[in-house]
């Protein structure tokens, strides 16, 4: 359902009468103008058939005392706008079987203060906060969690506590904020990690992660790659990659060559993939160092982001010579 000029009690009656058939999946998108946004009947809270719900624009969740949604498996909230605080813990603590959230923050115009997220039969999570959303904390505990998304970019001081996620096997982080600690010592035993942060990861040990992917962006901030391969013992895979928005220009640190090489390099790295190289003095020296020590390495892949020309060309060759720790590596270029 998605039109604007629709009005609002015409969206609930229609709402009505298809709960009233056993509805098992509504979708609606609405972005009125001028505001309406009180646009859902109360019978959509206790309603016993529904299975997926997604609402998207600005609509007014304001959840009744009496909330229940027995069968609600999949449920994504996109910059729509609560009553209260508590309004969106209310509703999670009464579907008792969901599966999968996705909760997209207003950038704008959103009263929402704190975020509480407990939900014990969650397996996916998709948390978006923008910019300028002035959030005080938000908290988050899962246990059945195995996909988790954090996307945040909030500039403003806020506190965030995550925990318990024993059985997390995917996990992709894009954070602004430096303060991801909790977050960190929840995640310490997935397999694959999508990371983009400022945050110093010091004594970490993600000794089960097999696949990581860092973004170009924050690869040589404070010799991040470094700190996560040190963490990556068993690691297989690494990815340097571009991330939604994010710049590939700017600027970076240098690149300090570890004192010792990192055990992953020695032991269990297999692949090699960097899809937005630059060509920057920096990225080859990576990918050198890469190549001299990575023992087991079979496959280096490196996908250049500018077009042919002579500095490339110097760099494809500089690559091509340089010496390899491992015989059977293939080296490609695209």
């Amino acid at each position: 359902m998605c039109n604007s000029r629709f009005k609002p009690e015409s969206i609930k009656t229609w709402v009505v009468v298809a709960l009233s058939h056993c509805l098992r999946e509504l979708d609606i998108l609405y972005e009125p103008y001028p505001d309406k946004p009180d646009i859902l009947p109360s019978n959509l809270y206790t309603s016993k058939s529904l299975v997926v719900l997604k609402l998207e624009g600005r609509i007014l969740l304001d959840v009744p005392r009496m909330v229940s949604l027995p069968s609600l498996k999949t449920l994504k909230l996109q910059s729509v706008r609560y009553s209260k605080d508590e309004t969106l813990q209310r509703l999670l603590s009464n579907c008792p079987v969901l599966e999968d959230l996705v909760v997209k923050l207003r950038d704008y115009g959103d009263t929402l203060k704190k975020l509480t997220v407990v939900v014990p039969s969650l397996q996916s999570l998709s948390l978006f906060i923008p910019y300028n959303h002035d959030l005080d904390w938000y908290v988050i505990e899962t246990p059945s969690l195995k996909y988790f998304k954090l996307v945040d970019y909030s500039d403003n001081d806020h506190y965030s506590l995550i925990q318990n996620m024993p059985y997390l096997n995917e996990v992709y982080v894009d954070c602004c904020c430096p303060d991801i600690y909790s977050l960190v010592g929840s995640i310490t035993s997935v397999k694959r990690l999508t990371i983009c942060s400022e945050a110093i990861l010091n004594g970490l040990d993600f000794n089960q992660l097999e696949h990581l992917e860092v973004c170009l962006c924050t690869v040589l901030l404070s010799n991040q790659l470094v700190r996560l391969l040190n963490a990556s013992s068993n690691l297989k895979r690494l990815d340097i990659s571009l991330m939604d928005d994010h710049d590939p220009h700017q600027d970076m640190n240098h690149w300090n060559e570890p004192s010792t090489v990192p055990e992953c390099l020695l032991s269990s790295l297999q692949s090699l993939s960097w899809s937005i190289h630059t060509g920057e003095p920096q990225e080859r020296a990576i990918v050198v160092y890469i190549l001299e020590h990575a023992v087991h390495l079979k496959t280096a892949n490196i996908k250049s982001f500018e077009p042919i020309n002579v500095l490339k060309i110097e760099m494809l060759e500089e690559l091509a010579l340089s010496s390899r720790a491992s015989t059977t590596c293939q080296l490609m270029f695209e």
